[in-house]
């Protein structure tokens, strides 16, 4: 794809193939008979489809990151570097009956569910044409499949957990999956939930996306030895995946699915992969001086778009041009949705009683901060 010196981290601006890691990303496809099954039946438009994916989701970004630069919004928290963890699960899935819970850090699964770029933009914005008619900036939509989270970490375990045991009570061959973050592992609201996934034997999938750092603090000063045993410790089945090798992810969330409909109980899928910046848009030089370069170097060197890229070319015989031609065409895509959102705004934002909720917050409305101080 085309390198942003404005927007992309310079890790991905001065990004070039390196073959050694670009034999490791095959090697890890062809290391496991089964994921190699499942790559191996997948058609040039499925391949592709995963690259527009990517794309989309990176691209999104690039938006968001345009509009705090001029001042439309405040901040935005971003997944770069982690797109294929959320793409390669999202297309692994049967989107036309499987739900997602995504984290806000997850922005790309409710694109990839069908739901329209514009009203992502339009959630930021806050207006009453958005997903959430302007209460929230988090956003999903039941009719795609997407519920809509909430920023308290790590809650969407216990409401995940409860909607596979609806399907399993209905006989509904579906599957439910959310993220959790490394940091979020220490919430009680995961332990709780996936304790009840692993005892009611639920079809879910929780996928534990390790991107190395929780807000500000890395892995290694919140959790000892990794999670390896997190799985066996909870009675769930357990994978695990290269999250920045969005065709791994892809086998993997394909063989944890299958598993899930099956009837043979929750699985846990630990993925690994960084974020290359900060918590959100507000404190990316923060994170610079916080985390020492060599982290930033050793994934910027495995940037997933660039990955993918390589591969598909190289393995899958795909033109330069043709991928060219996909950028081109999501880049379009993602300029008009933005624009769309923006001449929205105006007309379309809510009176302040219009964004309560009706017999919750008018209950409990109080005089702000400098009412107080008066």
């Amino acid at each position: 794809m085309q390198r942003n010196a404005t927007f992309d981290p310079p890790e991905y601006v001065r990004w070039e193939a390196d073959p050694q890691l670009i034999a490791e990303y095959r090697d890890r496809l062809d290391s496991d008979p089964d994921r190699a099954a499942i790559i191996r039946d997948m058609d040039e438009r499925t391949l592709l489809d995963l690259y527009g994916g990517l794309l989309r989701f990176r691209l999104h970004d690039y938006a968001l990151k345009r509009w705090v630069r001029r001042g439309v919004i405040s901040k935005a928290w971003l997944g770069t570097g982690e797109e294929a963890v959320t793409v390669g699960n999202v297309h692994a899935l049967d989107r036309e009956r499987d739900i997602v819970a995504p984290m806000i850090r997850n922005a790309g699964a409710c694109h990839e569910m069908g739901m329209p770029l514009e009203g992502l933009f339009a959630g930021y914005l806050g207006t009453t044409d958005s997903p959430s008619r302007g209460f929230d900036l988090h956003v999903g939509d039941l009719a795609k499949g997407v519920i809509q989270p909430i920023s308290h970490v790590g809650e969407m375990v216990p409401v995940c957990t409860g909607m596979g045991l609806a399907f399993r009570r209905r006989g509904e061959p579906r599957v439910a999956l959310t993220w959790i973050g490394d940091g979020a592992t220490k919430t009680t609201a995961v332990h709780e939930g996936l304790n009840l996934a692993g005892v009611l034997r639920v079809p879910a999938i929780f996928v534990l996306q390790n991107n190395q750092v929780a807000l500000g603090t890395t892995l290694e000063q919140h959790q000892l030895d990794g999670f390896d045993g997190w799985a066996e410790m909870y009675g769930l089945h357990g994978l695990g995946a290269d999250g920045n090798n969005v065709l791994d992810v892809y086998a993997a969330t394909r063989l944890a699915a299958n598993h899930a409909r099956a009837g043979q109980g929750a699985v846990l899928l630990i993925v690994e992969t960084f974020r290359m910046g900060g918590h959100a848009t507000h404190d990316e030089a923060e994170a610079r001086r916080t985390f020492p370069p060599a982290l930033f170097d050793h994934w910027g060197r495995r940037d997933p778009i660039g990955l993918y890229e390589e591969y598909l070319v190289q393995y899958q015989d795909v033109e330069r041009d043709r991928l060219a031609e996909i950028e081109r065409g999501i880049a379009t895509e993602i300029d008009e949705a933005a624009d769309r959102a923006l001449e929205s705004r105006a007309a379309r934002m809510p009176e302040g009683r219009e964004a309560e909720w009706a017999g919750i917050s008018a209950g409990v409305r109080q005089p702000g901060l400098a009412a107080r101080l008066r």
